[in-house]
């Protein structure tokens, strides 16, 4: 094997290998460097795996609610876990599987399989082997963080987003710590499994970025389902138990420890730049380990680029995968993208979705634009009647002056899916006035769109 590349990539994550492909299809020599699963977090440890087990889940939570659709079932729900995790675990390596057979085959790719680290610049070591490129494209991921102002980590087993897919047996009770995004996906899905679960959140609020309304409202969601909600803990600790851990928490009400058997650290992610001889190739970091980027999602240095989760502009796939869009159309299309031309998206898969898009209310509101916003309960959209589903609301907030949209959420059945009509008003810079006009299908959560935006009233 030469040493000499046009290009490098280094991980096999939602961004890499398209890039990859888009590299090599231009006539160009890569190497791609992958020194774990490939698919990133998306396949192995998140998104794939856990909509996998969310979906089990609402199975169970449905099975357990068919009394109230006339449908009668003989005996109690139980859930066998080893079977569930190992229907997660097939649609993982399946599309594991996919990836990796895809680059294998990629015609002017080079796979390479191990660590890189940076010597210089342009040059790589990988399994004691030097390779260099003028062109290097750094796509590692991110990982759990492990808090360390939280006492007592080090002398418990905890579980992370990654460890806790391998479990065999239900938790008794399961502790989770953090009351956002992960956190509260896994709460509710170890809940409907048949566990006990209390959430744990340092802040006042679940998922505190977004509006109070969205967070009273999903902490309702799991209280009704038999979660304790601890919000407010301060001084959060660990220490042994015979039966698992006790969690120290000091907040504003309730017992001041929990025993749990088990403990999940959903304190957020960091990025796996901290072994890549990052320091040798000049690549600047900042304080928390993120490569910085320009609007190019270049870094300081010429000729390497970061894209996906370890640059710290996204942590989602699809932000991941518009990384390498912008890279590939910038370099091999003559284009201009910019990452700050992307509108924000993202959805909360717990049961029912959240789907986000834009600025939250008080985001808009600190804008100082004049605004109109609309709100409608899902009591109102047949769909989620006929369904029996009908917790959670719909609401957008606009710009008076130039009735664009400026932000929306959905938080209801169907949510995640109906948000992609805002979207694509967002995306196309279309007035409010479009969406109200719009014909959407019946009976579908989307059609209550053009009623809501219909009724917008200023601020």
């Amino acid at each position: 094997m030469s040493n000499a590349f046009d290009a490098i990539v280094i991980g096999a994550g939602q961004a890499g290998p398209p890039l990859a492909g888009r590299l090599t299809a231009s006539g160009m020599k890569v190497a791609l460097v992958e020194r774990h699963f490939f698919g990133g977090t998306c396949v192995n440890t998140g998104c794939m795996p856990t909509k996998t087990l969310v979906a089990s889940a609402r199975v169970a939570h449905q099975a357990r609610r068919a009394a109230d659709y006339g449908v009668v079932l003989n005996g109690d729900v139980s859930i066998d876990l080893s079977r569930v995790m190992a229907r997660a675990h097939k649609v993982t390596e399946t599309s594991r599987g996919n990836v990796e057979g895809w680059l294998d085959g990629m015609e002017h790719l080079t796979v390479l399989r191990g660590h890189a680290r940076f010597e210089s610049p342009d040059t790589l070591r990988v399994n004691g082997e030097l390779i260099a490129a003028p062109r290097i494209f750094i796509n590692v991921g991110g990982r759990a963080r492990v808090p360390e102002d939280m006492p007592g980590t080090g002398d418990i087993n905890y579980l992370t987003n990654t460890s806790i897919l391998q479990l065999a047996a239900l938790p008794r009770h399961l502790a989770v710590i953090g009351g956002s995004y992960i956190g509260l996906e896994y709460a509710q899905m170890f809940r409907r499994f048949g566990s006990n679960v209390t959430i744990v959140e340092r802040q006042s609020r679940l998922i505190a970025r977004e509006d109070e309304d969205v967070s009273e409202t999903i902490q309702s969601l799991m209280e009704a389902e038999g979660i304790t909600v601890r919000t407010n803990a301060e001084c959060i600790a660990f220490a042994p138990h015979t039966e698992g851990a006790v969690v120290k928490v000091d907040c504003t009400s309730g017992d001041r420890e929990i025993v749990a058997s088990h403990v999940l650290l959903a304190v957020g992610r960091r990025p796996n730049t901290d072994d890549l001889g990052l320091e040798r190739a000049g690549v600047r970091t900042d304080a928390h380990g993120y490569i910085v980027v320009d609007d190019m999602l270049a870094t300081n240095v010429p000729g390497i680029w970061a894209m996906g989760d370890c640059n710290g502009r996204g942590a989602f796939t699809h932000t991941a995968y518009n990384d390498f869009e912008i890279i590939a159309a910038n370099l091999l299309d003559s284009a201009q993208r910019r990452v700050s031309a992307r509108i924000p998206c993202y959805a909360l898969f717990t049961d029912p979705p959240l789907g986000r898009v834009g600025l939250t209310d008080a985001q808009a509101r600190a804008s100082g634009k004049r605004l109109l916003v609309s709100k409608r309960p899902m009591t109102r959209v047949g769909r989620a009647v006929e369904r029996g589903e009908t917790q959670g609301f719909m609401k957008v907030v606009a710009d008076a002056d130039t009735r664009r949209i400026l932000g929306a959420a959905i938080l209801g059945v169907s949510g995640d899916e109906a948000i992609h009509g805002v979207i694509d008003m967002v995306n196309a810079d279309q007035t409010v006035d479009t969406l109200e006009w719009a014909v959407p299908i019946h009976p579908t959560v989307s059609e209550l769109l053009p009623t809501l935006v219909g009724d917008l009233k200023p601020l």
